[in-house]
């Protein structure tokens, strides 16, 4: 049996490969939308992930470390760590700085861990080259993303730190990668003070009497030096005995420390519900814009290739082609423009992925979604696109060709047929009129 569909797409293929290219872009630009929100979501979890901990002591009112400001004393693990079901609990701080190498800098979120082997909460889980933090100063361990290698000195504040190993996938929730430092240097780079401001506060302190009094003479150089230290913490991070329940651990550091304590599920919902909220309402906002206009675009396309064959479905009509077989004609090559479609878009969408500076993460439940949205639009796209929807629904009876149409189309059949009949027909006396065309009734 011919393929009227194949005939007609052989004889315009050009148009018909083009116009799929085109649609596949804007699906291409629908996927990567919905990439950048899953990725958003993914480097959520993966923070979680890569932290090591089950639950997350915080100050107390507040949301921290993540999505609020969290400052606790740096000797509150010790008693964290004694509580039952605790297997162990590590301080941590986060500090999202410039951190520079040479005349650049990069974007980082700078980790202050306690050196040790990756079994310690904070602590990169795995590295794709070099060690771990072993001395507590001027090592460092940084993600691939930052571009740093094995043996290079960055600076942090004004320290310079050796980078000793190498780890992937250490990001943000902003995506932004990560750069592990020891502790006690990440506490004196998060409120360090440049040596002005240093200057100025002593001179503050000497000159109030209650701090300068003759019968303490130490007392002085003690506020001093208590100055000069950073003795907070973000977050003590808390790993659990095997068997034992998060909440049943969580439960008493709330009442008897007085402290905030997160499990895995709450800071999740914190960081996705919360933290990257306003974003993922943004990109559902273009999503939803990207799908309105692909639906109208799709139609449109449809639409117009249909009409652009009113005569060739009027000389059907008129050789006696039923309406099924018109209808599943024009079905075929929407359906052939889609599946053209998909693929263009879901092939870019894949080339173009790794050159985003964010983690693009394309499920294949997206692209499922995506193309039966696609065969959907292009499904209505096709009735809107019959010419019965564009006839005069008005009057007779629901005709699907306007009145100029059909004439214009009554003229063609009539000059086809005519170049179809024997040349003595043609030339005799008697005048061959076309058969009136049967509109759709």
């Amino acid at each position: 049996m011919i393929s009227l569909a194949g005939r007609d797409i052989l004889q315009s293929w050009g148009k018909f490969v083009f116009t799929g290219v085109g649609l596949g872009l804007l699906i291409g630009a629908t996927l990567t939308m919905a990439g950048v929100y899953r990725g958003m979501v993914d480097d959520a979890r993966v923070l979680l992930d890569n932290s090591g901990a089950d639950l997350w002591v915080v100050q107390q009112d507040t949301l921290g470390p993540y999505a609020e400001s969290s400052s606790l004393y740096d000797d509150v693990y010790r008693g964290i760590a004694a509580m039952p079901g605790v297997a162990r609990a590590a301080n941590v701080t986060y500090l999202t700085m410039q951190v520079g190498r040479g005349d650049r800098d990069v974007r980082s979120m700078v980790v202050g861990v306690v050196p040790g082997g990756p079994g310690e909460p904070g602590q990169p889980g795995f590295l794709v080259a070099g060690r771990h933090i072993t001395r507590s100063h001027y090592e460092a361990v940084a993600d691939v993303a930052t571009g740093f290698a094995l043996g290079d000195e960055i600076r942090i504040r004004r320290n310079l730190y050796t980078v000793v190993g190498l780890t992937r996938r250490m990001v943000s929730s902003g995506g932004d990668p990560m750069v592990f430092i020891p502790l006690r240097d990440a506490q004196e780079a998060q409120f360090l003070k440049d040596n002005d401001a240093i200057v100025r506060q002593r001179r503050r302190t000497a000159q109030n009497p209650a701090f300068d009094r003759a019968g303490a003479p130490g007392l002085l150089d003690a506020v001093i030096a208590s100055q000069s230290v950073n003795p907070y913490v973000n977050a003590v991070l808390v790993r659990i005995a095997p068997g034992v329940a998060p909440e049943d651990v969580a439960g008493p550091i709330r009442r008897w420390k007085r402290l905030q304590v997160y499990t895995r599920a709450q800071m999740e919902e914190i960081l996705i519900g919360k933290l990257i909220a306003m974003s993922a309402r943004q990109i559902g906002l273009f999503l939803v814009i990207l799908a309105i206009v692909s639906a109208a675009i799709v139609a449109f396309i449809i639409y117009t290739l249909t009409l652009g064959k009113i005569r060739e479905i009027a000389v059907l009509k008129l050789i006696g082609t039923r309406n099924a077989t018109i209808a599943s004609m024009i079905l075929q090559q929407a359906l052939g423009l889609g599946l053209i479609g998909f693929v263009v878009g879901k092939v870019a969408a894949t080339l173009w992925a790794p050159i985003f500076p964010r983690n693009i993460v394309l499920e294949t439940a997206d692209a499922g979604r995506a193309i039966v949205a696609v065969l959907g639009d292009l499904h209505a796209g096709e009735h809107d696109g019959d010419p019965r929807g564009a006839a005069g629904r008005s009057g007779g009876g629901g005709r699907w060709l306007r009145t100029r149409n059909a004439a214009s189309a009554s003229r063609a059949c009539a000059s086809a047929t005519a170049r179809a009949r024997p040349r003595s027909t043609r030339s005799g006396t008697s005048t061959w009129r076309s058969p009136r065309a049967r509109w759709w009734a």
